[in-house]
């Protein structure tokens, strides 16, 4: 399976896939290309220090139909089969989504449908929440609102910050996602809604 990783920031959920590709966790796979649309994000580097190609496809002025149109030929040409969003920050055109059906999958730091968007360690600890975690999902036209593929549960501490639960999450997301895309390579979960 030739999956492409979108990151906009550190990259640290796309380390978590391609090392565990690199090592075999992810058998008959390869990640063939990291597109980042911000040419300081520090995945980049990350990225390259791997040996994967990266791109930037960056936002400047254009529509989000163009960005994605542009998006969408760099994953094409490199016949990629999954799509999958490692810190992406910003929702995908209905013609992206059409690009790759059922074959895009995001993270998102809590236990969906609860918390989606921005901020949702901050929701969780404002609603007072005893647990929370990660959601892999498939990525449709809503915001976080795509199929689950699989969960993660996080307790909240009394004494959690944004910063201390976040960082507990983030050690859970490392773990879902290489397990998501392990299950999607292996065909142990269907591709199919």
């Amino acid at each position: 399976m030739r999956i492409g990783i979108l990151i906009s920031g550190r990259g640290s959920n796309m380390v978590a896939i391609v090392d565990a590709v690199k090592a075999g966790e992810i058998p008959d796979s390869e990640v063939a290309v990291v597109i980042s649309d911000k040419p300081n994000a520090a995945g980049l580097a990350k990225a390259r220090d791997r040996g994967v190609e990266t791109v930037i496809v960056e936002r400047k002025g254009r529509s989000r139909h163009e960005h994605d149109a542009e998006i969408v030929s760099e994953l094409e040409k490199r016949n990629v089969e999954l799509v999958c969003l490692a810190g992406y920050m910003r929702l995908l055109s209905r013609d992206f989504i059409e690009a790759f059906p059922n074959k895009i999958i995001n993270i998102h730091p809590s236990l969906l449908p609860a918390f989606p968007g921005l901020d949702a360690q901050k929701q969780a600890l404002e609603r007072g929440v005893k647990t929370t975690g990660c959601t892999v999902h498939f990525v449709n036209e809503d915001l976080d609102a795509g199929q689950i593929i699989l969960q993660r549960v996080v307790k909240v501490s009394d004494d959690d910050t944004v910063e201390t639960l976040s960082a507990r999450i983030l050690e859970q997301e490392h773990i879902a996602y290489v397990d998501a895309v392990n299950r999607l390579t292996t065909k142990s979960l269907s591709t199919e809604i």
